[in-house]
């Protein structure tokens, strides 16, 4: 068994309410066991749907069945039927139920890296450019905001 697969007790669980699907093409169908076990390999470490190792079959069936299950409420039914059962033993505290899987991936150079430039020639940031993060957060100056500016020119 690796790691971020299902037992065999989880399985049992889950196994009635994940839809079997009858494969069109005249191949045998994909052993869903295998596609949930290949979605919470990416759910669980972050990967990119394309690092998937081979194990769980290729990344565009896996991201398939995932992008169908989502769409159908499969995994809304999966969670429903684990707090029923969770709550039928006692062993969930609703006043603590929270589930947050929110993120935000920044730009490279969002965390101080150069842009990418094409070619040779460089190009040079605008002097006009004024930020004023800090002033709008009504924070004090500091090295997170900077001013850059220009003479005008009178007529």
């Amino acid at each position: 068994m690796h790691r971020h697969q299902l037992t065999d007790e989880q399985w049992s669980i889950v196994e009635p309410l994940i839809p079997k699907k009858h494969a069109h093409t005249g191949r045998p169908p994909v052993d869903p066991r295998q596609m949930l076990d290949g979605i919470m390999w990416i759910l669980r470490t972050g990967a990119p749907w394309r690092d998937l190792p081979e194990r769980f079959g290729p990344h565009q069936t896996v991201y398939d069945y995932y992008s169908h299950w989502r769409h159908d409420g499969v995994f809304d039914r999966v969670l429903q039927a684990l707090q029923i059962r969770l709550d039928r033993e006692g062993k969930i505290d609703w006043d603590l139920w929270c589930i947050d899987g929110s993120h935000v991936r920044a730009a490279r150079c969002a965390a101080g890296a150069g842009k990418k430039v094409s070619g040779s020639t460089r190009t040079k940031a605008s002097r006009r450019t004024t930020r004023w993060a800090a002033a709008a957060a009504d924070s004090a100056a500091s090295s997170t905001w900077s001013l850059t500016a220009t003479a005008l020119r009178w007529r």
